[in-house]
């Protein structure tokens, strides 16, 4: 088996080390010794060691109550340790000889393939500078770590890569050993957990710092090494103006099922981003206007300014004082409603004309080489993130919307919408919406439920444009689900057109997308508003949840499929957005292999994808990790569109259609029908206590209820805590073990070999699985299941057993992730700091439930701390 890379391991273990050291200053050697006595004993446990397992118990059992937190925190703190170095290690520095990674130079190897398959260099460049890919932050319940020790873990890295370097003296290395030590004991006696839950403001703030401290210089970079490889493959530039990803956020816009994002909310989230982009761009300004004192400037320059000794300087202090003007007026909206003064900036114009005259100057005066520096830089940052920093997008449920115009249309006399048919809703929609009174008079006073969605109406038309994405329609199924939206728009008094977008999400919804969006399209009052592209959202995590991967993945691929053939007919522009979560069993997976996949005609150089949880801090968190994955997505994006994927031969259709089939009859013979499934998977996760864990401002469900009303994110987490993964695999062993049954061993390895989409799925499924333990989850079950329902176990855990023994049959393979040893490897390893976690985290919960009430204090702390831990050491949580 192949081994981690020695640098890898070198660091994982100095970080240790200091921990170790930090943990034996606070608790003393012998607390350390047992420390690493639970950890050989679990060492020998994974080898098979019949005494490493009863040591590892012995010790575990030995702990007492003040022991359960510290030995909790120090297993978790070693798994973050270990995440900081593989992330380091993605980024660090390359000797000569050494290749760079995939991801440095994928654009460049993706753009000799394109010319070799013979398109032309201006097709290329024009492609690259008009694609429009946007990356949607959305709130992160998932996330685990606290922001303050998430820059803790920024600093560690940051003196990672100060110690990767050969001729540092030993004065100097002991140095950066020290902050690397005062840092993890900084990290160590800071709690992992916060005491209470972020509020929707806290999350958008987190969202704007992964921005302040990483994107603002990551997309710059970015840009700078795409228009390197483009001039350097067809001696073309990228344009000045061109922001081919930008970014945009549900932080403070998601009230779906959350009844903390209100229409205030939304209004102060709107408000925080255009105070961070101002004092982001005056940081920047001011460095220009240290650098840019030269004196000769072009005439177009100096038609502006007048004659200036520093004439740079002076534009620039002017573009300076606009943007003071616009962070106080935004500061002060925040507590009032302040009308903004004429300095106030509200066109990106404004921001973009000043720089862009300067540049242009420089170029045209001979100094070329000064305005390709850092004034290109912010030119590329005023491009990509505009005067509001992100697009926030606004989502909520459509009965909401339903109910509203239910209390309205009763209020009018008209009886109640939400009992009429679907063309009775169209009707009155589309008469409401071309009639040009207002649908209630002024004395209209709306229940709170109905004043609420008005408000965030209102929010949405106060609001400048280019600060708002889309307005997203959860669990849409009609087409009035988009005009109820309208209408309720065109109450508030919005003016210009939003992208209205329904978001379809149960497997009948993907179902229906195509012929939903075919009638909506139809609609002759709706296609003379819509101004764009035809947004639709494919909903990954929800379907499924109702359907299982196999049928989910094929309705998304069917629906993407229908829906591109019913806006080619109508001449409408698609763009698709796609909600994807961070585990596979919420659409998760790598992004440049899944775009790659998507059905060929459904990325015309366009793509929407959310960004969700713990996975925006592992890929964006640090500029250079950033940059990789801002590379990832422009290259798959550039290659989907220029040389998509061929359409799937009517084999593999067939095929693919018995295998949903089989697959989602298999996963709800478990989920919705086995009568004991609803209690064993309270009693054998976390679920219960998950909702404790202050995660994310949503509430674990929208609603009181079984399964069917948990959010796919405690759904999927709670399987991940147990490692028996459920939700990401079941109904593949019994969809490919009928298939192999039926004689299609050959027809599976074709589709496999020819076609990215069952190949990317199959890949997620080998990942899934490598992760997934049988023997921890049986662990859970001996601890906290009834006798009863302990068949249960064992049987789901033997349908993993077929899905691993499938999976291999089809790969060949004599192991999971055999052809990616590295990966087997860092899995193995991190094995021996998860078991004691499980162990720990299966005795807190019987605790807990042993005394019919919540666990307290340092005992409660510590079952939070095992969840944390366990996320941590699997790199996702929901």
């Amino acid at each position: 088996m192949a081994k981690i890379d020695a640098r890898l391991r070198e660091e994982v273990h100095l970080l240790g080390d200091l921990l170790g050291d930090t943990i034996g200053n606070q608790r003393g050697a012998a607390f350390v010794d047992k420390v690493e006595l639970i950890r050989q004993g679990a060492k020998a446990a994974r080898k098979g060691s019949a005494a490493g397992e009863q040591q590892l118990r012995a010790t575990l059992d030995g702990l007492s109550d003040d022991e359960l937190l510290p030995v909790a925190r120090a297993f978790n703190q070693f798994l973050n340790l270990a995440n900081i170095a593989e992330q380091y290690h993605r980024i660090r520095r390359r000797g000569p000889s050494e290749p760079e990674p995939f991801e440095n130079r994928v654009l460049d190897e993706l753009l000799q393939r394109l010319q070799g398959a013979g398109h032309k260099s201006e097709q290329l460049a024009r492609q690259i500078g008009r694609l429009d890919i946007e990356l949607v932050l959305t709130a992160h319940p998932t996330e685990v770590a606290r922001r303050t020790l998430i820059q803790k873990y920024d600093a560690i890295a940051a003196q990672l890569a100060a110690l990767d370097h050969t001729d540092l003296l030993a004065a100097e290395r002991a140095q950066v050993q020290l902050r690397l030590r005062r840092l993890i004991a900084e990290a160590w006696h800071t709690e992992e957990i916060r005491r209470t839950r972020p509020s929707p403001v806290d999350e958008a703030k987190w969202g704007f710092a992964v921005i302040e401290h990483s994107l603002w210089q990551a997309v710059p970079n970015f840009l700078r090494r795409t228009d390197q490889a483009l001039q350097a493959a067809t001696g073309l530039r990228l344009p000045l103006e061109a922001a081919p990803i930008r970014f945009a956020s549900w932080m403070g816009g998601d009230r779906d099922g959350n009844p903390n994002v209100t229409a205030q909310v939304s209004r102060e989230v709107l408000l925080l981003a255009r105070w961070m982009a101002a004092d982001l761009y005056l940081r920047d300004i001011d460095q220009l206007a240290a650098e840019l004192s030269m004196q000769q400037a072009s005439a177009e320059l100096l038609r502006v300014v007048g004659a200036q000794p520093e004439p740079y300087r002076a534009l620039l202090k002017q573009l300076r004082e606009r943007l003071r003007a616009t962070r106080a007026w935004s500061e002060a909206a925040l507590a009032a409603e302040v009308a903004p003064g004429p300095e106030v900036l509200h066109d990106n114009r404004e921001l973009l004309e000043p720089l862009e005259l300067c540049y242009h100057s420089l170029h045209a005066c001979g100094m070329g080489v000064i305005a390709e520096g850092a004034l290109l830089d912010c030119l590329r940052r005023a491009a990509t993130f505009g005067l509001f920093l992100v697009r926030l997008d606004l989502r909520q449920d459509a009965a909401r919307h339903a109910a509203a115009l239910s209390e309205i249309t009763d209020y009018l006399g008209l009886g109640r919408y939400a009992e009429w048919d679907e063309d009775a809703r169209i009707g009155f929609l589309l008469r409401e919406l071309d009639n040009r009174r207002p649908l209630l008079p002024p004395q209209h006073r709306p229940s709170a439920d109905t004043a609420e969605v008005l408000a965030t109406c209102r929010v949405a038309a106060a609001a400048p444009a280019a600060s708002l994405g889309s307005y997203v329609i959860s669990m849409a199924g009609a087409p009035s689900d988009v005009l109820a939206v309208q209408l309720l728009l065109k109450e508030a008094g919005l003016q210009r057109p939003i992208r209205v977008v329904p978001l379809f999400e149960t497997l009948a919804d993907l179902d229906n997308a195509g012929p939903a969006i075919d009638r909506l399209l139809g609609l002759h009052g709706y296609r003379a508003r819509l101004h764009g592209p035809q947004e639709v959202m494919i909903g990954y995590s929800d379907s499924a949840k109702d359907a299982g991967t196999t049928a989910a993945a094929w309705a998304q691929y069917r629906a993407q499929e229908t829906l591109v053939e019913v806006c080619r007919e109508h001449e409408v522009e698609l763009l698709l957005f796609h909600g994807r979560g961070g585990t596979v069993g919420r659409g998760g997976g790598p992004a440049h292999a899944a775009i790659l996949s998507q059905p060929p005609g459904s990325v015309a150089g366009r793509f929407r994808t959310t960004e969700q949880g713990e996975m925006i801090r592992f890929k964006f968190g640090l500029p250079d990790l950033a940059e990789q994955n801002l590379n990832l997505y422009l290259a798959a994006v550039l290659e989907a569109t220029l040389q998509p994927p061929p359409a799937p031969e009517p084999a593999w259709r067939a095929a693919m259609d018995r295998l949903a089939a089989d697959g989602v009859a298999a996963y709800r013979a478990v989920v919705r029908e086995h009568p004991q499934f609803v209690e064993y998977f309270s009693q054998a996760t976390p679920e219960q206590e998950l909702g404790r864990l202050p995660l994310g401002s949503r509430p674990a469900k929208r609603r009181a209820g079984g399964v069917e009303s948990l959010r796919a994110i405690p759904w999927i987490f709670a399987w991940t805590q147990t490692r028996l993964m459920l939700p990401a695999w079941l109904g593949w062993e019994t969809a490919l073990g009928s298939a192999l049954q039926r004689g299609e061993q050959a027809l599976l390895a074709q589709m496999r070999e020819q076609w990215p989409f069952f190949r990317t799925r199959i890949d997620m499924l080998e990942m899934v699985l490598a992760k997934a333990d049988g023997s921890i989850a049986a662990l859970y079950d001996q601890r906290l299941v009834s006798p009863e329902l302990q068949p249960l176990g064992a049987q789901l855990r033997d349908l993993l057993s077929q899905s691993c023994a499938i999976v291999l049959g089809l790969t060949g393979q004599s192991e999971l992730l055999a052809h990616s040893p590295e990966t087997r490897e860092a899995i193995t390893v991190r094995n021996i700091y998860l078991d004691p976690l499980h162990l720990l985290q299966a005795e807190l919960l019987a605790r807990s439930r042993q005394r019919q009430s919540p666990v307290e204090g340092p005992l409660e702390q510590a079952l939070l701390v095992t969840v944390a831990g366990i996320a941590a050491g699997l790199r996702n949580t929901g």
